[in-house]
């Protein structure tokens, strides 16, 4: 089922829990060593947060992404010689985990304008209890509510930033994976005519509902629960209704395994000489996103690094 939430629509703002599975991991013998590469590979199959125990580390993963198959690969192809993993898993149980952060709020993020003399920043990013933030030509409030994208990672930063060198007015833009729909405001501000966003959860999507009211854009922006399938379904509902069938630019900061899945549907999803700008992987895992993304037409043009998160920027079919 897909939940079409339309920016006209006056919502108060609130959270929805996530449910989680708890995993946790016993290592033998336990190390930082150890602990650390299993969180690195546990990140890479959808794990978010992590912990140390006595026995080895905690992990917590989305109930829509755990996939039993991933973690037994993990575990039996543990590159440390002499080091066993085994582990348990349980359900988590429902509590918003950012509570007190949500409630003291998070510091402004500053994007400088690096460029000019200007006294102006680029871009600030602040919640509803910092009012006192420097001026920027694109001040963005945020109430983040759980979801991933405040612009304090590297990722959802270095997104920002490409969008700025982007000519965006009058563009259909796809954001996938919103999270707090800091990008769709952010795409909108620079003249988007329409943005899809869509996130696979409830709570993302209504934290981003609440974000676009917050930030005064109450059209433009329709709002999806669901993954990338909803993209089809989108077209064909809006077909009837509009030229603008296929956009211009889609824009991805998602770990690189949804990424790799996803491929084949952003580039039949993308216009003919459109965009696709991913983030939310290591720059390791570049090459492997790039070969996917030849077998699809989608031609590399543009990549970044800010301390070994990386930026792709492709472009489909035509050769510029």
């Amino acid at each position: 089922m897909i939940l079409l939430l339309h920016t006209d629509c006056l919502l108060t703002p609130y959270c929805i829990f996530m449910k989680y599975f708890e995993v946790n991991f016993q290592i033998t013998p336990n190390s930082e060593t150890a602990s650390d590469i299993l969180s690195a590979l546990l990140a890479d199959v959808g794990f978010e947060a992590f912990e140390s125990s006595d026995h080895g580390l905690l992990a917590w993963i989305q109930q829509p992404l755990y996939d039993s198959m991933a973690l037994e690969d993990v575990v039996s192809s543990f590159p440390l010689t002499g080091v066993s993993v085994s582990y348990s898993v349980n359900e988590a149980p429902d509590e918003n985990w950012n509570q007190q952060w949500e409630q003291e709020g998070f510091r402004p993020i500053i994007i400088e304008n690096k460029d000019s003399d200007d006294a102006k920043a680029l871009i600030v990013i602040h919640d509803t209890s910092h009012s006192d933030v420097p001026k920027a030509l694109y001040d963005i409030c945020i109430n983040p509510c759980q979801a991933f994208g405040t612009g304090s990672h590297q990722t959802t930063r270095m997104i920002l930033s490409q969008l700025l060198t982007m000519p965006l007015k009058n563009r259909f833009i796809v954001d996938a994976g919103t999270g707090t729909g800091i990008l769709s405001i952010m795409c909108m501000m620079l003249g988007a005519s329409k943005v899809l966003a869509y996130d696979i959860d409830e709570w993302s999507v209504r934290n981003a509902q609440s974000n676009l009211l917050l930030n005064g854009i109450k059209t433009g922006v329709d709002v999806l629960l669901g993954d990338s399938s909803v993209l089809t379904s989108f077209q064909s509902e809006k077909e009837s209704i509009t030229t603008q069938k296929h956009p211009s630019l889609l824009i991805a900061n998602i770990n690189r395994n949804i990424l790799l899945a996803d491929m084949q549907v952003f580039a039949q999803t993308l216009e003919e000489g459109g965009e696709l700008l991913l983030s939310g992987f290591f720059t390791e895992d570049a090459p492997v996103l790039l070969a996917e993304a030849s077998k699809h037409a989608l031609e590399p043009f543009l990549q970044k690094e800010d301390d070994n998160w990386c930026l792709l920027l492709l472009k489909k079919g035509k050769s510029y």
